[in-house]
């Protein structure tokens, strides 16, 4: 791809602007997240952000809505862990985003996600200050939860560093 000529200003190329713009990083769940209470040794947790000045609720909209390879994924995973007897789609609930009920929102947050016998997890979309952090915690109930866990992990962060850079080009 051709860089366009750099802005006067910045010195920066259009490309070089995009890339900065969708760069997705890791980054620390923001102290006043609602997940910081939920955090004990041994639970899982991680987070990346993104530069965007979406709402938390319109970035969790666009998080949710998984592209097909992703949809497919999940589809892969609800044959494969029918047999134990794991939840699909989570409980019903009035207010959900994608297949996750939403248990909290304040407005520059918003928490979803479930309790299931292999482990419980939460997800956590922040909007602040031109920036939206995606977190995940994970508490694993058993063996089971803690294989599922590690099976999953690469296809997590795939799905969470996608939907981060849908959000910053959204935004």
């Amino acid at each position: 791809m051709d860089n366009p000529a750099p802005d006067a200003r910045s010195g920066r190329g259009e490309y070089e602007r995009f890339m900065m713009k969708t760069h997705v990083t890791s980054a620390a769940l923001p102290a006043s997240s609602l997940l910081t209470s939920r955090k004990e040794p041994g639970d899982f947790l991680d987070c990346f952000a993104v530069a965007s000045d979406l709402s938390a609720r319109q970035a969790a909209e666009i998080i949710t809505d998984f592209p097909g390879w992703a949809k497919g994924l999940v589809a892969l995973r609800n044959v494969i862990v029918a047999p134990f007897g794991l939840m699909p789609d989570g409980p019903k609930a009035e207010d959900k985003l994608g297949p996750f009920p939403v248990e909290a929102d304040t407005g520059d947050e918003i928490i979803a996600g479930f309790d299931d016998k292999h482990l419980d997890f939460r997800v956590s979309v922040m909007s602040s200050d031109g920036r939206v952090t995606l977190a995940t915690w994970v508490r694993r109930n058993n063996i089971g939860g803690r294989l599922y866990l590690a099976i999953i992990l690469p296809f997590h962060i795939a799905i969470a560093r996608n939907a981060l850079r849908r959000v910053s080009q959204a935004g």
